[in-house]
């Protein structure tokens, strides 16, 4: 392991030690913008929301039914779409530190009355007499370690794996006036362990560019819009789709260009991008990827308010087309017992409904997966239909001084037929990397031929500390399709029966300062009589992420 990354956050580690919080004041991303609110929470320690889980049901938070539409971060000032983690605009969640530090405003802090933490000077450093050009750094430092007993179901790796990752992504993020900026983004990784597998490039990484961008932005038909060039994070799209490969090392990332457009109560963002290459193994020389492309549309309404008895409801409407193409193994389909290499290229065409009411949160969305297969070394096509749907709905009793949340998942990704050799290919597939823990915390199941039904129960009796409970149940939504992991179909033989099993599993989120984070999780995957007399195994599993933000 490269011991520049552990002695780094050894440092940065000691000098976020010695920082406390007496108390955390959370802000608007524009604290100049008018009628903004600002929210005091007194406390020992910042709050659990500080950094956002994406997805906007159930998250981490302790605050009253009322606040809980306000702000909760550093978000930009996007109007309608600037509450709660600020998912909605588009730019991923924003806690204090988000997913994407170039979606943290940071400019309140030419005030220097209102710095009040060590690394505030690293976030805004004036240079010009005015103030107009400014410069910001961000930065993270995460340990990640995994423990497996029956890694994959028992297909990969060994028996009793144990992993361990360290990855380091720190920023700039450079302001010319209003209209330009600049923002630039450092990564390298490493990783080993004991009986370890699959040490691929999204694992180890020596030191590239993972974001280089031009970000132009303005008033235009009054909407406040932006053009974005270059290598850049995407996150506009429901997390249980597309994220941002948070499990390995490296996230994704992706090259071209980006246009926004946000109106009060209407936004609309197009994109047109292809892959990066990370699989070369020097320094500064990831590249294209020119065989993965992602390209859509996105609308997004924040309608008016809807109230149902006592309880007004605040929400978002997404209408998405979302299309790409992929070849290798995340575009193989199985035909009479037989993977078939190709190129797949598809178009989602669906929405998605998501909001919250004083003690109610709700998200629900589906999908129509259309486009073409293609075999490798051929010319044969056969088309594709495939669909989603996705909700998630509960109660949050935010009086209780354990802040609880109590709901129920359902998830349905449709399957094809194997036998089929000519025929539409049925299986939904979602290639880049849907949020880790939306559907399962070990990752051995894939969103394709599934059913899931799960309750869970989040309760955050302290406002540093938060425990979430799940215990999704699997079946084949096709019992002619195979099961699916994060990479390829499994190649059980002679599996029979829908039921493939269910997996307790529950998390802890710590937020120890400002800057430093412990979460932890733990799963049990139980296989069903048809998948264990299949070959399947049974076992569990065991990850921990400490990690240091700025």
């Amino acid at each position: 392991m490269r011991l520049a990354s552990a002695s780094s956050f050894v440092a940065l580690f000691s000098l976020a030690a010695h920082q406390a919080s007496a108390q955390t004041t959370l802000l608007p991303a524009s604290s100049l913008a008018p009628h903004s609110e600002s929210l005091t929470v007194e406390a020992k320690r910042p709050a659990v929301q500080n950094y956002p889980h994406a997805g906007p049901v159930g998250q981490p938070r302790r605050v009253s039914a009322k606040q809980s539409k306000a702000p909760h971060g550093r978000q930009y000032d996007w109007g309608a779409f600037t509450g709660g983690n600020g998912e909605s605009a588009g730019f991923g969640p924003v806690g204090r530190y988000g997913v994407a530090p170039w979606a943290e405003d940071w400019s309140f802090l030419r005030n220097r009355a209102l710095r009040d933490d060590p690394f505030d000077p690293l976030k805004f450093i004036a240079l010009n007499d005015s103030k107009s050009i400014w410069l910001s750094f961000s930065g993270e430092t995460r340990l990640r370690n995994w423990y497996e007993e029956s890694p994959f179901l028992g297909t990969r790796g060994s028996p009793g794996s144990g992993r361990f990752g360290v990855r380091n992504l720190y920023g700039a993020d450079l302001h010319l006036g209003r209209h330009v900026r600049l923002f630039g983004q450092l990564i390298n990784a490493d990783s080993g362990g004991w009986a370890g597998y699959g040490y691929n490039g999204t694992y180890r990484k020596r030191l590239d560019l993972q974001q280089a961008f031009i970000e132009l932005s303005g008033m235009f038909a009054g909407a406040k819009s932006g053009l974005i060039f270059g290598r850049q994070q995407f996150l506009d799209a429901p997390s249980y789709i597309l994220y941002n490969r948070e499990t390995p090392n490296v996230p994704l990332s992706w090259n071209g260009v980006r246009g926004y457009a946000i109106w009060p109560h209407v936004r609309v963002d197009a994109y047109d991008f292809v892959g990066t290459n990370i699989n070369q193994n020097k320094m500064f020389h990831d590249n294209e990827d020119w065989g993965t492309r992602l390209h859509g549309l996105d609308v997004t309404i924040a309608p008016p308010n809807i109230r149902i008895g006592k309880e007004k409801i605040s929400s978002y409407l997404d209408l998405f087309l979302i299309a790409f193409r992929v070849n290798g193994s995340s575009a193989s389909i199985l035909s009479n017992d037989k993977t078939l290499k190709g190129t797949s290229a598809r178009q989602n065409y669906g929405f998605r409904w998501y909001g919250n009411a004083s003690s109610f949160e709700f998200s629900v969305g589906g999908l129509y997966q259309a486009g073409t297969f293609e075999r490798s070394g051929t010319q044969i096509q056969r088309s594709v239909r495939a669909y989603a749907f996705n909700a998630i709905a509960g109660y949050r009793h935010t009086p209780s001084p354990w802040h609880p949340f109590l709901g129920g998942q359902i998830d349905y990704y449709s399957g094809g037929d194997t036998r089929s050799k000519n025929g539409a290919v049925g299986t939904y597939i979602a290639p880049f990397n849907p949020q880790t823990n939306y559907l399962d915390t070990t990752t051995y199941i894939a969103p394709s031929n599934l059913i899931s039904l799960s309750p869970v129960l989040r309760v955050t009796p302290l406002n540093f500390l938060s425990l979430q409970f799940k215990s999704p149940f699997f079946w084949r939504a096709n019992t002619n399709d195979a099961i699916y992991s994060s990479s390829s179909a499994y190649s059980f033989r002679n599996l029979h029966g829908g039921f493939v099993g269910v997996v307790p599993q529950a998390s802890l989120t710590l937020q120890i300062n400002r800057h430093l984070t412990w979460t932890q999780y733990g799963a049990r995957f139980i296989s069903s009589n048809g998948l264990h007399a299949a070959g399947g195994k049974s076992g569990s599993y065991y990850q921990s992420n400490f990690v240091f933000r700025f």
